[in-house]
């Protein structure tokens, strides 16, 4: 995928998070979140890099948070999610791009609180009607290449997973897709009923702890984050804003979730990738099935 000219750090991922921010205005009240006073100011080791971090709640999401980082002519990085509150169960909204003056690497997804193989009914409540989405930026935004199985975990039928030259255009189709998938993640809460079954809400709530977890464990931006702000700031900034809710959602630890990455003295197995099959092209056809078993490992 190429075309325009090149674009390459200094990307306007500011525009995003304000589109976000007005679009969910339209809807809802926001709210500062706790979290936005302590990383309102973050600053890092070097002068030439800086972050940006919002963070808010409103009636039916319990954190909306956008972390961006720039280091000049060097790389740019957008991180933003929207979880809902525990009555609901809303799939995460959930946009991670880095970028440098050669290359954007992109996820953009709706990611599902269960996993769309084993509950049909899920996948079908969130996701049959938006399979539209995916086809319409399934060429512009080409399946990025091999993934394993490790990776997919928490993806749903639509996710884009693309890498792709750092150009203008380019630059200009990704801002089309995360507005789309943006607006239909709206249009979802917006349709949500509040859950009053305490049994289903205890659910939700543990279903989104294990995907918080997940992710505090597995954040591939970790390395980055700890050599640019050091080791405590970068644990604190993965499990009280990126992730926030690890901490108090539930208490279940990564290893009572994930049991398969335990090693023999019982600490976790850091290495990624080590789980299950990998795939080259998208796992799923046209109508959200996954497909990805009669692959070749």
């Amino acid at each position: 995928m190429s075309g325009g000219g090149s674009l390459g750090v200094g990307l306007p991922y500011q525009k995003f998070i304000g589109f976000a921010l007005e679009e969910t205005r339209r809807r809802t009240t926001l709210t500062p979140h706790p979290s936005q006073e302590k990383f309102k100011f973050i600053k890092p080791n070097d002068d030439s890099t800086i972050f940006n971090a919002l963070s808010f709640s409103a009636p039916k999401i319990r954190l909306l948070r956008s972390l961006t980082i720039e280091k000049k002519n060097s790389f740019q990085v957008l991180d933003f999610a929207a979880f809902s509150e525990p009555e609901y169960d809303l799939p995460i909204f959930c946009a991670n791009v880095f970028t440098t003056p050669a290359q954007s690497i992109v996820v953009l997804d709706l990611n599902p609180l269960y996993d769309t193989t084993v509950h049909k009914d899920y996948k079908d409540k969130y996701y049959r009607n938006i399979m539209p989405l995916v086809q319409k930026y399934s060429e512009l935004l080409p399946w990025g290449g091999k993934i394993t199985s490790e990776s997919l975990r928490f993806f749903s039928p639509i996710v884009i997973w693309t890498i792709f030259e750092s150009t203008e255009h380019n630059h200009h189709v990704l801002r089309s897709a995360f507005m789309d998938y943006y607006k239909v993640w709206l249009e979802l809460m917006d349709q949500e009923i509040k859950e009053n079954n305490k049994v289903l809400i205890a659910r939700n709530r543990e279903e989104q702890h294990k995907y918080l977890t997940w992710r505090a464990e597995k954040d591939p931006g970790y390395p980055l984050l700890k050599k640019l702000i050091g080791e405590s700031r970068a644990e604190d900034l993965v499990k009280e804003f990126l992730f926030e809710g690890v901490c108090s959602l539930g208490t279940k630890a990564f290893l009572d979730y994930f049991p398969e990455y335990a090693r023999d003295d019982g600490s976790i197995n850091k290495k990624r990738s080590m789980i299950g099959k990998s795939f080259e092209t998208r796992p799923w056809d046209a109508h959200g099935e996954f497909i990805g078993n009669a692959e070749v490992q």
